[in-house]
């Protein structure tokens, strides 16, 4: 039996051979991306273009971007049916594929985003590692820390004003370097599908920039509510006492989510504008042409996944949250389902994009369904349905609070 059959249904005529081949991993797959590029561009408003009311969640965002990083690649492995030859793609780099382009792609992020945590946390790290240096019978925990910091800062240990200042001009460089190869990095994902001929749902040049325009619509969106999260959670700990919180911490959890949220708010309306203005216009351009495979496009968009795309995706992924974001006085009780639901329409366009490109046949007469996997009775269900996607979601806050052993996001004072 092919694997596809579990969740595949046909309906009239459909070739034996057709069958949703691409599930939840490859929906999943373009969605945590968009959430690293977009979470760059997040941190990068502040650390390039110097937006001061947004140095906390800058700071925040980085550190999340590059947890995020770790998951992204993830989704293919758990789809592809021999994940160990994944190495092909990074010991045999060139750019005749996308796929293969990705690899290099990915280490080039990865690196200014490492390079650019590195920088940003150096002073933090000396200081730590100089303080347990000097601290007398330390524990197991303190030691391994110690020495943590210690190979981290690469021996540079010059905190000095001048040395700082140099740190500041290189986190700015790399801030500007890695805008344009986040982008690109998410944009490829567009550009894979926009340049599948044999599909008229994915054929086009606007593909790539829809993806990357979402994109940062998701980083910013997710970002901005983990972070009100986190800050919560703080508030929570801080007003029982359960850990030693200066006051003046307390001060700041209180008010610093209001704050930042309304500047960033301003922003993911900003981009929400242009994301949802180039998917309209590809639907409208689409309409327009009315190509041969218009027909049954037709027929999918406006009556298949007429809820999945209209109802779900631009009612209640988008114009729902876009008019919370455009009310005067916005809240944290607001912020919260506003932000859940622009993620919700983020990931609805990828379904839609990827479940939906597959839903009709090449012979242009008939149609398949996809049936997600909730109970998983082998490994393949596992991963390629609910729980594998829960893992991906999950994962990145893991590697986050790992991160955050070592790199203090909430301690920022006297940092670039």
């Amino acid at each position: 039996m092919v694997l596809e059959e579990l969740w595949t249904v046909k309906e009239l005529f459909v070739y034996p051979n057709e069958y949703i081949y691409w599930s939840i991993q490859i929906v999943m797959y373009p969605f945590m991306t968009g959430l690293v590029a977009g979470a760059f561009v997040l941190s990068s408003l502040y650390h390039l273009f110097g937006i001061k009311p947004l140095k906390d969640i800058a700071r925040f965002s980085l550190v999340f971007s590059f947890a995020l990083l770790m998951v992204a690649p993830l989704p293919l492995l758990l789809h592809l049916t021999h994940p160990e030859r994944n190495f092909h793609v990074v010991m045999t780099p060139h750019f005749t594929s996308a796929i293969a382009a990705f690899g290099v792609v990915l280490f080039i992020y990865g690196s200014v985003v490492a390079s650019e945590l590195w920088f940003l946390y150096r002073k933090s790290l000396v200081e730590g590692s100089i303080k347990l240096k000097q601290k007398m019978n330390k524990s197991l925990g303190e030691t391994v820390k110690y020495w943590v910091y210690t190979i981290i800062t690469l021996g540079a240990f010059d905190i000095s004003e001048k040395a700082i200042h140099q740190d500041e001009k290189a986190i700015k460089i790399l801030a500007g370097a890695g805008v344009p190869i986040a982008c690109f990095l998410h944009g490829y994902a567009g550009f894979i599908f926009g340049s599948v001929k044999a599909n008229a749902l994915w054929m086009t040049p606007l593909m790539p920039v829809i993806f990357i325009m979402s994109a940062i619509v998701s980083g910013v969106a997710f970002c901005m509510l983990v972070y009100i999260v986190t800050l919560k959670i703080r508030k929570l700990i801080a007003s029982r006492d359960k850990l030693p919180v200066p006051q003046s911490s307390r001060a700041d959890i209180k008010g610093a989510e209001m704050a930042e949220m309304q500047i960033a708010a301003r922003y993911l309306i900003f981009f929400m504008i242009f994301s949802i203005s180039l998917e309209l216009l590809d639907l409208v351009f689409r309409t327009y042409t009315a190509v041969r495979s218009w027909d049954i496009l037709r027929h999918v968009i406006y009556g298949k996944d007429f809820i999945n795309i209209f109802l779900l995706q631009y009612t209640l992924g988008n114009l729902v949250p876009f008019i919370l974001l455009l009310i005067p006085g916005l809240t944290i009780r607001r912020a919260v389902p506003t932000l859940l639901l622009v993620l919700f329409g983020v990931f609805m366009m990828r379904w839609n994009v990827v479940i939906g490109g597959q839903s009709f046949s090449l012979t242009f007469s008939g149609y398949m369904h996809y049936h997600l996997p909730m109970i998983p009775n082998s490994l393949e269900t596992f991963k390629e349905g609910l729980f594998g996607a829960l893992l991906i979601l999950l994962l990145p806050f893991l590697f986050f609070w790992i991160l955050n052993k070592i790199f203090p996001v909430f301690e920022p004072k006297g940092s670039p």
